[in-house]
């Protein structure tokens, strides 16, 4: 299959990429620009000029393509600042909105796979979230929401959309966390008997390409769900700290830009693993989580 990744250098993209080439599959990467080219030769996919935000540029750069994943984001350092994110939503929001105009034109491309959050959905308490379960998005958390709606209207295509967890690896957003635990920052927010449903970038990644192969729909991406307590554990111990701090829930439900994160949100993935035979590599929080790669 000729896929194009949108976001090939991301904390998703290089290793969706890896996955892609390893299945066999062409595989090229956009580039906004010329300059951009050897990044995304770097991963081992073909750059491909083309404008994330201007339909014609990006029809033009699927061409010759049968599926496109859509792992863009654009993650701020300061993730505690509200303008902060709004180059993200942007990239959610013009970017899903362009990819859906563009696909429209051309034919060839018959699979899209876009990228969103789990965060979306309100407080499960123990319950398992489905994909049916109900939705709260707030503040940074609703550009994934509308980005799914974008490509949805896609109704001749097969279109998947994701709700991936909460990434824990080795990437930037990650080690920026570990970092300022040390500082004495706390690296749980809620109750620590509440669930939270994580995910490794490479398991997200995999995730992703077998999303290629399921019908259209909403999934859910995760590992199995864990206590934050265990969580808060794993991360506490790859930070080198005796014990991560809690920021209380009610604390966290008065803060906008946390409050989705102070959800308690038991995620399951069975639906994707029924449909595509995925599974997670890396299924419990550990060291191997936190291993360089």
């Amino acid at each position: 299959m000729r896929v194009m990744v949108i976001g090939a250098t991301g904390v998703l993209g290089r290793p969706a990429v890896t996955r892609l080439l390893a299945a066999g599959h062409e595989v090229s990467g956009l580039a906004r620009d010329a300059s951009r080219g050897p990044a995304i030769e770097a991963t081992g996919a073909k750059p491909v000029t083309g404008d994330l935000f201007s339909p014609t540029s990006l029809a033009a750069a699927l061409r010759g393509h049968d599926a496109v994943l859509n792992l863009a984001t654009r993650i701020p350092r300061k993730v505690t600042s509200k303008s902060a994110w709004a180059g993200n939503d942007h990239v959610r929001l013009a970017g899903s909105a362009a990819l859906a105009a563009a696909v429209r034109q051309v034919d060839e491309v018959r699979i899209v796979v876009q990228e969103g959050i789990s965060f979306v959905y309100a407080d499960g308490g123990d319950r398992l979230l489905t994909e049916d379960a109900p939705l709260r998005p707030r503040g940074v958390t609703a550009s994934s929401v509308v980005a799914h709606a974008n490509v949805a209207a896609l109704e001749d295509r097969t279109v998947v959309r994701l709700r991936i967890g909460t990434l824990v690896g080795s990437d930037a957003m990650t080690s920026a966390l570990l970092a300022a635990a040390r500082r004495g920052a706390p690296l749980i927010m809620g109750s620590r008997s509440d669930w939270t449903t994580a995910i490794h970038p490479s398991d997200a990644a995999a995730a992703a390409v077998a999303a290629l192969d399921a019908p259209s729909g909403v999934y859910n991406v995760g590992a199995p769900a864990v206590l934050k307590g265990t969580l808060g554990a794993a991360m506490a111990a790859a930070a080198g700290v005796r014990k991560a701090r809690a920021l209380p829930k009610w604390l966290v439900s008065r803060l906008a830009m946390a409050e989705p994160m102070g959800r308690s949100q038991r995620v399951d993935s069975g639906k994707l693993m029924a449909a595509t035979g995925w599974r997670c590599e890396r299924p419990a929080p550990g060291p191997e989580w936190f291993a360089a790669e």
